[in-house]
């Protein structure tokens, strides 16, 4: 019989790679709404306070708690930056300490965001773990055909990207830039920023920025 469990979960583990090489991430979700609100109760804000300021509804923000909706890329960041936080805290690690830390590629900690309601979105899976005082983050941004920030980014620091597959519509204090495949970009974060996949596949970025304000 233990043989028999070991191979259903090998199994599963099989599928869940599999599903996560067809959508393009890692298949390891992280539910962020639990984080979210322990650091909106962290900041004493009632729901609505936090609604208020961000210019949205009280009732998307109890479902994001609740891990019921996605944001989008550029709400998720209006969030974390008003809770006095960033995207990179989301993915924090407690075994963050040792010397050498290691993902395994098919158990990337993964955030998704979704501009429509199951529409096409934007996939962060994580590189590294957050670790207190790092100085740089790396993530690769998973863009589904059609998938946008849904508005643009402003922050400190500086960033670059390489385009591993598809292409990408980047958007930078007010120009447009079309990247492909093997591509690499380069810009200050305090520029506002945005992006989307213009193209019929998914797009796949290694994003590295400095320091972690993402």
């Amino acid at each position: 019989m233990a043989v028999a469990k070991t191979r259903r979960r090998t199994g599963k583990g099989q599928e869940l790679r599999k599903i996560a090489a067809d959508s393009g991430s890692a298949a390891d979700e992280i539910k962020i709404g639990l984080r979210l609100k322990h650091a909106r109760l962290a900041k004493h804000l009632k729901l609505r306070e936090l609604a208020d300021r961000l210019g949205c509804s009280e009732s998307f923000l109890s479902k994001l708690e609740n891990d019921k909706v996605r944001p989008s890329l550029s709400m998720l960041h209006q969030i974390v930056g008003t809770l006095d936080i960033n995207i990179a805290a989301l993915f924090a690690d407690p075994l963050t300490d040792a010397p050498v830390l290691i993902m395994r590629s098919d158990n990337r900690p993964v955030i998704r965001t979704d501009p429509l309601l199951q529409g096409p979105g934007i996939a962060l899976e994580r590189l590294i773990a957050t670790a207190k005082g790092a100085l740089i983050e790396a993530n690769i941004h998973c863009v589904s055909p059609g998938g946008h920030t849904d508005g643009e980014i402003i922050h400190d620091g500086e960033e670059i990207g390489y385009v591993l597959t598809g292409e990408l519509e980047l958007h930078v204090a007010g120009e447009t830039y079309h990247v492909a495949e093997g591509d690499c970009f380069f810009f200050k974060s305090d520029l506002s920023h945005g992006y989307r996949n213009p193209g019929k596949v998914m797009t796949r970025v290694l994003w590295v920025c400095t320091p972690p304000t993402f």
